[in-house]
């Protein structure tokens, strides 16, 4: 099979860039050291090539209610250029896709998915917007994302501006996270405040025609800050201090998003105000009237050096009670952390829970997610 690239390989490869399989895509899994670019995340800033992800749009005098019967986040309290996070569900609930959605107005609406779930997503929103009057095309062939993320993210994406002449609809000091501005001068692109590593970031959705010039002039601006090109080795182990859940680990077409604690996301109404009917409703009020089969957890193991890994099980005394979907060495925390699911009705107990590593048990401590917050 011949992997997919974006515009940016050849950047990677002069950076000597580690490259492999992801989903399909031939992506830098790091540079240099997964824990350099993790570090320098967290205290100054780093930059990476998120082109493989999908960018949707929606438009037409349908949009919002199409989008509406479709997510179950409220879309309809979005204003311009505001945007949320949500899943597309099936019918029983279980997720076949998180994702992002800003509404430009009431009849354009922008969707950032997945990589791996490009094309399925595609697909079931074609097939869902069939009874509205609106229209979805994908943006992604020839938009790329740029993701700057860190302490030092404003002021170095401040400085690309100016060095450009360059004017956003809102100023960047303004933008409040989960919202987007248009950036206009020399050339266009969008920048939301946005990001998956817990920091302050944006990301910036720019033509190919200009991709690979804006991640050369970032790079060029910031390193002699502390900037560095980052892989997905990093993305993952900041994600995951940051408790983001991960597509294909803590989400799933069998899992849904009450289980995955994401209940905050879930707009299912009240006796006294209606919220609107969307694909997976009825079975997520069914499932938020009973006891949940499975929880997603967090845990610790500060005094052990053994990683936890996918699909590593967890037990309570002599009973496996769940299973761990991700797990790794903490970078900024010095210890091994992960995420799991707990069956019912063990999430509810306080036994002591014990994992499982090549045949012998460790102690974790569970936690109250996340891991990490920036201050």
């Amino acid at each position: 099979m011949t992997l997919r690239r974006t515009p940016l390989f050849e950047s990677h490869q002069s950076l000597g860039a580690r490259l492999v399989d992801f989903g399909g895509w031939e992506m830098p899994v790091q540079y240099t050291s997964i824990l350099k670019e993790h570090a320098a995340v967290r205290t100054a800033a780093g930059l990476f090539d998120v082109s493989h992800m999908g960018v949707f749009e929606v438009t037409g005098t349908d949009a919002e209610a199409a989008l509406q019967a479709l997510v179950p986040n409220n879309i309809a309290r979005l204003k311009n250029q505001a945007g949320l996070y949500t899943q597309l569900c099936q019918a029983d609930g279980g997720v076949i896709d998180d994702l992002l959605i800003f509404r430009w107005h009431a009849e354009r609406y922008w969707l950032i998915v997945n990589a791996g779930n490009r094309e399925v997503d595609f697909d079931w929103v074609t097939q869902h917007l069939k009874r509205y009057q609106s229209r979805l095309q994908s943006l992604a062939d020839d938009t790329g994302i740029l993701a700057l993320q860190g302490p030092l993210a404003e002021s170095l994406l401040q400085r690309l501006l100016a060095q450009h002449a360059l004017q956003s609809d809102t100023p960047l000091a303004t933008l409040a996270p989960f919202h987007l501005t248009s950036v206009n001068g020399a050339f266009d692109f969008v920048a939301s405040r946005s990001g998956y590593t817990g920091e302050d970031g944006f990301e910036l959705y720019v033509p190919y025609k200009h991709l690979v010039s804006l991640w050369n002039d970032l790079l060029k601006l910031g390193e002699t800050e502390g900037l560095v090109p980052v892989g997905l080795g990093a993305r993952d182990t900041l994600r995951l201090e940051a408790a983001m859940p991960l597509y294909g680990h803590e989400l799933n077409r069998q899992i849904t998003p009450l289980e995955a604690g994401l209940g905050w996301s879930v707009k299912l109404g009240t006796e006294t105000q209606a919220q609107p009917d969307f694909v997976g409703k009825d079975a997520l009020i069914t499932q938020r009237q009973k006891p949940l089969p499975q929880q997603r957890i967090g845990f610790i193991m500060p005094d052990s050096r053994r990683a936890p890994r996918e699909g590593y099980p967890l037990f309570m005394e002599d009973t496996q009670v769940g299973v761990v979907t991700s797990g790794s060495l903490s970078p900024t925390l010095g210890y091994p952390i992960g995420m799991g699911y707990l069956k019912a009705p063990y999430y509810d107990q306080e036994t002591p829970i014990t994992l499982e590593i090549r045949g012998q048990r460790y102690p974790v401590e569970r936690i109250t997610l996340p891991f990490y917050r920036r201050k």
